[in-house]
């Protein structure tokens, strides 16, 4: 069944809805020009003699292009096996994509900066996320804060039932697994 758009953008968790939405609202503001990227930027002299509290705030959501590519990082490292095709041009696998983002970023001439950061900081969380806590004596670093996970997470539903595969390859739903 195919979802509208409207659907998929609901079915986002809403702290991740609410972070992509402010940096693709301030990003297309940048680019249209209603506010320049100096007036965004994180200025304390600003913030404290003009009271200009939006600076607080809005030099996070400038950095949109690094959330992203660290998003595309995480996801292209978690799917190794996913091929992946570039405009008809060049096929790859998903941990090739962000390093072929940041190669087309430096053909169109902007600065790999910020897809470096992105790069890197996306490495560091799926490196602590999902490759330290499964070695010998790893454990895992990154914890949810507890008032974050009262205020969002969902109760379980107790009707769900996963699907199961079996081995004939048939897929299986509401039986109990064969002991």
């Amino acid at each position: 069944m195919a979802y509208s758009f409207t659907q998929e953008y609901f079915q986002i968790p809403v702290v991740t809805r609410a972070y992509t939405t402010a940096c693709v609202l301030t990003t297309t503001a940048v680019q249209l020009e209603v506010v320049t990227p100096f007036q965004l930027y994180f200025n304390p002299d600003l913030i404290i003699r003009r009271y200009q509290l939006f600076g607080l705030f809005a030099n996070v959501f400038f950095l949109g292009q690094a959330f992203i590519i660290m998003l595309v990082y995480v996801w292209s490292r978690r799917h190794p096996l996913i091929n992946m095709n570039f405009f008809g041009l060049l096929n790859f696998q998903a941990p090739f994509l962000p390093w072929v983002l940041m190669g087309f970023s430096l053909l169109l001439g902007n600065s790999i900066v910020v897809d470096l950061l992105g790069i890197s900081v996306g490495h560091m969380y799926y490196f602590l996320e999902d490759v330290f806590p499964n070695q010998p004596g790893g454990r895992k670093l990154l914890m949810t804060p507890e008032l974050l996970r009262n205020m969002f997470d969902r109760p379980e539903d107790s009707d769900y039932r996963p699907v199961q595969q079996e081995q004939d390859g048939d897929l299986q739903q509401d039986e109990e697994p064969h002991n």
